[in-house]
């Protein structure tokens, strides 16, 4: 499905997003608490499935689906989001369903916020370090039912507070609430890193196998990206790292500065390559750049590593 950038409808505000919607205005004017079950009765009897996209909210939502009979398209893939899982998305990703989708059973509740409503706030920053932010929907976080009842309970106390007349302490305590609920989310997506060993451990002997693949080719190589791996594995650079992370305790790019290391060192004992010929070989534009590497890694230069083995 291809659309062309006039075909996007972009809600900037979280009016914006409730009057796109046929939804009622917000009782607070940077966030909002949305019960998806509900939705159809709120937007007039409308149907939701024409009026979800294509869509660029310059917003972050918070969503637990379930029910949503046909696929979601998210950046340019589709997912199946029938089982009920918690996603997240940051500004300026795009949103979409297809029109043959049945939402007659979709339920579950979706939070919708302005960054301005960190503004000021420590957690303005620090929400860039909630990489699920950057997962795709496909990376969604499926809870149990012990940690679903403890956000519903979070939310609970969160629409409690934002349905409130807004006083001195309102945003406060909305950040904190909203603050409890992040935090929440990153302790259950680590939990899923290491409980769902299947599909993770699957995709970490994958990502492995991908990796030593590409530096066992012969010839002259291009630097590989965090993004090479990530697209060959049909993952978002920021899954990738946190499951990297969570069941090895190193970053992707720790792992491929391993294996390009390793490559180095072979082509260093078993050719005659100069140091800088090395370097290209391996995809270094500016050798210097290789030998920095090399011994921030290693303990030596090139040279000193290849006269050692002598």
């Amino acid at each position: 499905m291809k659309n062309s950038a006039k075909d996007f409808r972009i809600l900037a505000t979280v009016s914006d997003y409730t009057r796109f919607y046929g939804l009622p205005a917000p009782a607070h004017p940077l966030l909002t608490l949305i019960d998806l079950g509900k939705a159809r009765e709120q937007a007039g009897g409308l149907d939701l499935t024409t009026m979800l996209g294509p869509v660029v909210l310059q917003l972050y939502t918070v969503f637990l689906k379930r029910g949503l009979n046909g696929p979601l398209y998210y950046g340019h893939q589709s997912y199946d989001f029938r089982e009920g899982v918690l996603g997240f998305s940051a500004p300026g990703q795009v949103f979409q369903v297809d029109e043959v989708s049945d939402t007659s059973l979709l339920t579950g509740w979706m939070l919708v916020f302005h960054p301005d409503l960190l503004a000021r706030y420590p957690l303005a920053q620090k929400i860039a370090g909630y990489s699920f932010f950057s997962y795709e929907v496909h990376e969604a976080l499926h809870l149990s039912a012990q940690e679903e009842t403890l956000l519903d309970s979070l939310l609970h106390g969160l629409r409690l507070e934002y349905e409130r007349p807004i006083d001195a302490f309102s945003h406060d305590v909305l950040i904190s609430q909203l603050e409890v609920l992040l935090n929440y989310a990153n302790r259950f997506y680590h939990r899923q890193f290491l409980t769902r060993r299947t599909p993770e451990h699957d995709l970490l002997n994958r990502f492995e196998t991908l990796l030593r693949g590409y530096f066992a080719q012969d010839g002259q190589l291009a630097l590989p990206t965090v993004q090479f791996f990530a697209d060959a594995l049909h993952v978002s650079p920021a899954y990738l790292g946190d499951m990297l992370r969570t069941l090895t305790g190193q970053t992707t790019q720790q792992h491929i500065h391993h294996q390009l290391m390793e490559k180095a060192k072979q082509l260093l004992l078993t050719t005659s390559l100069s140091i800088n010929e090395t370097a290209f070989q391996l995809g270094f534009e500016y050798p210097h750049y290789f030998s920095r590497l090399f011994k921030s890694k290693t303990g030596l230069s090139p040279g000193a590593f290849r006269f050692s083995a002598q």
